[in-house]
């Protein structure tokens, strides 16, 4: 969630809504996050909202576009974006929204945020990357509280001096293959994440999309068997134009968990990470997860940036 809710006069708005985008829509939406993302120095929509604007129409997905009329005979002027995913069946459907840099401080922002509320039927989950103060302060605008708390942590990957992994007897470690591995990673990561609605919920599809973007390599996807079962994952991601390596998605079978696998994986990914000459590192956790905190921290992690969910009260 990224805008200015100070509302100035301007040209009049519309806002239309789409269960899925043309390819003039979506490079048009791309391009406004990517201007968004230059002036604020981090994406206001999430890998798995970009990855979503693409492929047609996805059940529970939808995007609004805002525009302010052209002046002058010229076409309306995209300033706006915002995408509702309801798919979690408990929770409230789930919000990013952004504005056009150029076009903040014309009550744009609480547009997009009143509309969602309409969708939503007032239960609305919204992410404000960075936790912005304009961010926070369109929340409450919206009459939304802070519900949640991502951290980004980070830590230099030169000189690096964690021990060699030793992994639990019996449990061996090889690299993911596309094809013959999506379904066993599948159902592994569905456990691994039953509590966690965004991650325990992907699909082959959505598999398939990020096996499809250019910086997906699968001799960085480390896969952990017992007996040819999968027990546990390490899914790192390579982030170029940055120069950072990320522990892209770690996970351990409910069954596995205990036996210090999962601090293993951790370490087989980050040597693999340092081993590529990236000088720096990078995850994502949740600040209530204090037994993940404190394990990356041991690992030589700090908090670099938080994004926060706000929601309507229930």
């Amino acid at each position: 969630m990224t805008s200015d809710d100070i509302a100035r006069p301007g040209r009049p708005r519309s806002l239309q809504t789409y269960a899925a985008l043309s390819p003039e829509q979506t490079e048009a939406v791309l391009a406004l996050l990517a201007q968004a993302a230059r002036t604020d120095g981090q994406q206001a929509v999430s890998e798995q909202g970009r990855l979503q604007l693409r492929g047609g129409e996805r059940e529970g997905v939808s995007h609004l576009l805002l525009f302010v009329n052209g002046e002058d005979g010229e076409d309306d002027v995209l300033v706006g974006y915002a995408q509702l995913e309801d798919t979690d069946p408990v929770e409230p459907p789930a919000a990013e929204l952004v504005v056009h840099p150029s076009h903040r401080g014309h009550g744009h922002g609480r547009a997009l945020g009143a509309a969602l509320l309409a969708a939503s039927g007032k239960r609305l989950r919204v992410w404000a990357h960075g936790g912005h103060s304009a961010a926070r302060h369109l929340a409450q605008v919206l009459g939304l509280t802070l519900f949640r708390e991502l951290r980004q942590m980070r830590r230099p990957l030169v000189g690096f001096d964690l021990p060699d992994p030793v992994l639990p007897e019996g449990v061996t470690v090889r690299t993911f293959v596309p094809g013959r591995d999506d379904a066993a990673w599948l159902a592994v990561n569905a456990a691994a994440f039953a509590h966690h609605p965004e991650q325990g919920s992907l699909t082959q599809r959505d598999l398939d999309a990020r096996e499809a973007e250019p910086w997906f390599d699968p001799e960085g996807f480390f896969l952990a068997e017992r007996e040819g079962r999968i027990v546990g994952f390490h899914w790192t991601k390579v982030h170029e134009a940055e120069g950072l390596g990320e522990v892209y998605v770690l996970g351990v079978s409910p069954d596995a968990q205990g036996g210090g696998l999962g601090k293993s994986l951790t370490t087989i990914g980050l040597r693999h990470l340092a081993d590529k000459g990236l000088p720096t590192a990078m995850l994502y956790v949740d600040a209530d997860n204090k037994a993940a905190v404190s394990v990356y921290e041991r690992l030589g992690f700090v908090t670099h940036e938080t994004d926060l969910m706000y929601r309507t009260e229930t």
